[in-house]
């Protein structure tokens, strides 16, 4: 057996970056140094020299990117007296400085990890941005470096007055940041939450660490009530209720769709809103007969495919509130008993509804409803036989409820795709109690969390 010698420090970046640059350019090598100009020869018409090209840095930048490359000698100790279920977990909760963290991980982690989410100190103002040097233990060292008193209180901050006030809080992020990407899988994700005041400049860094052809979406997450939006020291500015995720990808080429991130609302509160709102609900119908089917014709679709047409006799329309009424039951038991056939009309956007309209006026009958029968060649129904209605001389589509929500234990509620603007103000009560952790600031809500990991993992 091979003996193994360990050294006791943590992955070394440069001398795996300089191995990596040897195995693609072996001739810019001359006695394991590195000949820039022959380097310069190699890439060609990709060397830039100019001192006024396009670039973003500020000052500290080199000794960030030296602190990301120097391996570190500490060393992560197991607790399995402070731990839950030792022999047996599947996580790992590691408690320390994240830097010193990042670099320990690089051995073990290295192209590895899926996804990592990140909530990095916000850019207040009030926030200490900690210079980093781990010769000591974290608690001598924050006494050392004057950030704290021997009673373990904190003496500074980073002032919005400073100087240095975008700097600091740049040389924090910008060596975490480097470590964080290399733990990432080639189809690995980053997602970053951040506010209003770095996050250009977080965006700028992010670019230059993960590529700009890897930036996937920036997020715009609804945190706060407008009534309620808390904004110290914002007299002349709108209240904040809107935070940031902002996302890259390892490769983007590599990166897998993501899952759609849904809000969720019951039927009978989303009513409810509506009515105070002043805003009408247009899913008040109800298909409770849909009628004897008469074939009437047939057209086709751009591939030449069939669509069949059929006329619907005595069909029976009715309205949630009648229903209620000739039922003796409540709107929200109507919704959920009749969520299949309740229904509101709209002027789809296809290539379909033109091609029934002209085969229904070539025939002459353009009142009453209609259904039609088609395989669609895309989206949700893609490949199976799918059916349609439509009503009146408009032609207008029935849009079912049920296609826009689901049940959750019982209850009727209404999906809402997020896009790239999260809401969970009203999902996240009572945020400081959440999990049964108190943060005064800053805390996130389990449910973001969950909805990241969703988003772009597989359940275990």
């Amino acid at each position: 057996m091979k003996e193994t010698h360990l050294n006791g420090e943590s992955k070394d970046i440069i001398a795996e970056n300089i191995q990596q640059l040897k195995e693609l350019f072996p001739e810019v090598f001359a006695e394991d140094s590195i000949d820039f100009d022959k380097l310069k020869a190699v890439l060609g018409e990709y060397v830039d020299d100019d001192e006024e090209r396009y670039n973003f840095t500020w000052w500290g930048k080199s000794k960030a990117l030296r602190l990301a490359q120097t391996p570190s000698t500490g060393t992560l100790r197991p607790c399995p007296e402070e731990s839950k279920d030792w022999d047996i977990t599947k996580n790992l909760y590691i408690e320390g400085d994240n830097l010193e963290v990042l670099k320990l991980l690089q051995k073990t982690y290295h192209n590895k990890i899926k996804m990592i989410y990140i909530d990095p100190p916000y850019n207040t103002g009030k926030d200490f941005i900690y210079p980093d040097d781990y010769k000591d233990n974290l608690q001598n060292y924050l006494e050392i470096t004057g950030q704290v008193n021997t009673e373990g209180r904190k003496t500074s901050t980073n002032s919005e007055t400073s100087g240095r006030y975008h700097t600091n809080w740049l040389n924090m992020m910008y060596p975490r940041l480097r470590l964080a990407r290399n733990l990432l899988r080639d189809d690995g994700v980053i997602f970053i939450s951040i506010d209003d005041n770095e996050v250009e400049n977080l965006k700028k860094v992010c670019n230059e660490i993960f590529g700009d052809e890897n930036f996937v979406n920036l997020i715009s997450v609804n945190m706060k009530n407008f009534a309620g939006a808390s904004g110290g020291g914002e007299d002349k500015r709108f209240k904040k209720n809107i935070e940031y995720l902002l996302i890259y990808s390892r490769d983007y080429l590599e990166l897998k769709k993501f899952k759609s991130v849904n809000k969720y609302t019951e039927i009978s509160e989303l009513v409810k809103q509506y009515k105070i709102n002043n805003v009408s609900w247009k899913y008040t119908s109800v298909l409770v007969d849909k009628g004897e089917k008469e074939y009437i014709s047939s057209t086709i679709d751009g591939d030449g495919n069939e669509i069949a047409i059929y006329r619907r006799v005595n069909p029976v329309f009715k309205s949630v509130s009648q229903l209620a009424k000739e039922e003796k039951l409540s709107e929200k038991e109507i919704y959920n008993k009749y969520s299949s056939v309740i229904h509101q009309t709209a002027m789809p956007q296809s290539s379909i509804r033109p091609r029934v309209m002209r085969e229904m006026k070539r025939l002459g009958e353009e009142n009453g409803l209609i259904s039609i029968e088609y395989i669609p060649k895309s989206g949700r129904n893609k490949g199976v036989l799918y059916e349609q209605f439509y009503k009146g001389n408009n032609y207008r589509l029935l849009a079912w409820l049920s296609d826009v929500c689901v049940e959750i234990n019982g209850k009727l509620h209404k999906v809402d795709n997020q896009g790239t603007f999260w809401d969970f103000v009203g999902e996240t009560k009572n945020l400081s109690k959440e999990g049964n952790i108190e943060f005064k600031n800053g805390k996130k809500p389990v449910l973001l969390i969950k909805k990241i990991i969703a988003s772009c993992t597989k359940p275990v």
